[in-house]
C-alpha cells in the first residue's frame, strides 16, 4: 500500500473582524490575515502598527507554505516565550498556513504574568482564529504540454475526462498548455501524456 499523498492545507479566505481579549484591564486586539509572502507580512504588520499606534506590544506569528513551512514567532518585547509561541500554537492547532496572527496588547496597569501573558495571548490568536472564514485548499502541480494541432483533441479529450484545469494556452505554430494537477494524481497524468506520442510534457517549478 503506498502513502497517502496529503495535497490539501487549509488557509483564510480573507482578513478575520478584530476580536477583543480582556483580561485585568489589559486589552489584546486580535487579528488574523491570509498571507503569500513576507512582503505581505509587513505590509500587514505596517497598517496595525498605524492603527494602533500607541500600543507598545504587536506580538504574531505567521507560517507560509503548504509542504516545507517557513513560521516566525515575534514576542515584540514581551517576557521570552510568552507572546509569539501561544500565537504559532493556535496556528497549529487550527492547522492552517499562509496565514499571519497579530496580537496588538494595551496595557491595563496590572501585571500579568508568564503565565497569564500565554494564556491571554493563547486566547486571543483562537478568537482571531474563529472569527475567519476557513477554507481547504488543494496542492497543485503544474505542468506544460507542447503539441500539434493535429494532437489536440486527444489532448482535449484527456483534459476533460480528468476534468483537468487550463491555467494558460499558447495557441501559434503549434499548442502549448499550462495544467492544474491535484499532486496525488500527478504522476498518472503525467504518465498519460507522456505515453502519447508527439505530445511534450514537463513539470514547471
Amino acid at each position: 500500500m503506498s502513502e497517502e499523498i496529503k495535497d490539501t492545507y487549509k488557509t483564510l479566505t480573507k482578513p478575520s473582524e478584530e476580536t477583543l481579549f480582556k483580561d485585568r484591564n489589559s486589552k489584546f486586539f486580535g487579528y488574523a490575515f491570509p498571507v503569500l509572502t513576507e512582503e505581505d507580512i509587513k505590509e500587514r504588520l505596517g497598517e496595525l502598527r498605524k492603527i494602533h499606534h500607541t500600543a507598545r506590544h504587536h506580538c504574531y506569528a505567521w507560517q507560509l507554505g503548504t509542504e516545507n513551512f517557513r513560521f516566525r514567532a515575534n514576542d515584540d518585547g514581551e517576557p521570552s516565550n510568552s507572546a509569539g509561541q501561544p500565537i504559532y500554537g493556535q496556528i497549529q492547532a487550527f492547522d492552517v498556513t499562509n496565514v499571519l496572527i497579530v496580537s496588538v496588547r494595551y496595557f491595563g496597569g496590572t501585571k500579568l504574568g508568564v503565565g497569564g501573558l500565554i494564556n491571554a495571548y493563547r486566547a486571543s490568536a483562537q478568537q482571531a482564529l474563529e472569527a475567519s472564514e476557513i477554507i481547504e485548499k488543494t496542492i497543485d502541480v503544474l505542468y506544460k504540454l507542447n503539441f500539434g494541432y493535429d494532437m489536440m483533441n486527444k489532448v482535449q479529450r484527456i483534459i476533460k475526462e480528468r476534468k483537468l484545469t487550463i491555467v494558460n494556452q499558447k495557441l501559434e505554430m503549434d499548442c502549448e498548455y499550462t495544467i492544474s494537477v491535484r499532486k496525488k494524481e500527478a504522476q498518472q497524468i503525467f504518465d498519460v501524456f507522456e505515453a502519447l506520442f508527439k505530445v511534450e510534457i514537463k513539470e514547471l517549478d
